[in-house]
């Protein structure tokens, strides 16, 4: 593969680019920048779970707990 020429890239991109369209690659091109932006997300929020989180600072009672209620829906 690394014999081929400039020449030879750019006819196989002029064919790739009829076949395709520029407005479907720009979109693959999207699709793939957001993939890999959200595997690099993905990964950054594997390595904070990892750490411990600090307890929070105001404490009223130890035997308080602190949920959130959530309304029951009507059929």
């Amino acid at each position: 593969m690394g014999s081929f020429s400039i020449w030879h890239w750019l006819v196989v991109l002029v064919i790739v680019m009829l076949i395709f369209g520029t407005k479907k690659l720009g979109n693959i091109g999207s699709d793939l920048g957001k993939a890999v932006k959200g595997f690099k997300d993905g990964v950054k929020g594997a390595e904070d779970e990892d750490k411990p989180q600090a307890a929070p600072s105001q404490v009223a009672d130890k035997s308080t707990i602190d949920v959130e209620a959530k309304e029951k829906a009507k059929h």
